[in-house]
């Protein structure tokens, strides 16, 4: 499932504009902050509208200004890792897991939360709060809700930046688990040259 991204992005003073047609894997846009990596991701997840341009994944159009295509996020069957985890904190990892599975058309989910919490080790987290958690902890729970959305491939925006090392070795052991095993698809953005190294099969210089 290859990634085609040709958009032309305005950001408050900035334009970014990308032109990028990947094969299937993780592919890997690497720059440093501010270069619009992160504006890149959220146009393909539906989060910012282009100004002009085109995004498919695989044989699905996201978005394609000549045609008047933009699906809205919640048809265009991606999960999202967000930097921060951005758990819901009111809800239990329990919760906020079954939030991700609840959002994805029952046709389309291929995990379940038994599977989930077997794949991402966090059986013993399920009745814990997302203020009791570890950075690590909170990333394998942000990576569980994601996948339980069913998703057809995979955006992550620099989800090791806030750990520690020994809890990064842990997360780049999972999203390789992800890459390798489950064989999904992985957007992914990263201002550090030797994780882009170890995980990407694909690497996109952006900026600098």
């Amino acid at each position: 499932m290859s990634f085609e991204i040709d958009v032309a992005i305005e950001r408050g003073e900035a334009r970014i504009v990308a032109n990028y047609t990947v094969p299937k894997g993780l592919i890997a846009l690497f720059g440093p902050s501010g270069a619009g990596k992160t504006s890149i991701l959220d146009a393909v997840a539906g989060l910012l509208r282009p100004v002009r341009g085109r995004i498919a994944v695989g044989e699905t159009v996201l978005f394609d200004s000549e045609r008047r295509i933009d699906l809205p996020p919640e048809r265009r069957a991606c999960g999202y890792v967000f930097q921060d985890g951005r758990l819901f904190p009111h809800k239990s990892v329990r919760d906020n897991l079954l939030y991700g599975w609840r959002l994805a058309p029952a046709d389309q989910r291929w995990m379940g939360l038994d599977e989930a919490v077997d794949f991402l080790g966090i059986g013993h987290l399920l009745g814990r709060m997302p203020r009791t958690l570890s950075g690590g902890e909170a990333q394998r729970v942000a990576i569980g809700r994601a996948l339980l959305r069913g998703p057809k491939f995979l955006l992550m925006d620099e989800p090791l930046s806030s750990l520690d090392m020994p809890r990064r070795e842990e997360i780049m052991q999972v999203i390789l688990r992800v890459r390798d095993e489950l064989r999904l698809p992985i957007l992914y953005v990263s201002h550090d040259r030797a994780e882009v190294e170890r995980l990407a099969d694909t690497v996109i210089p952006i900026g600098g």
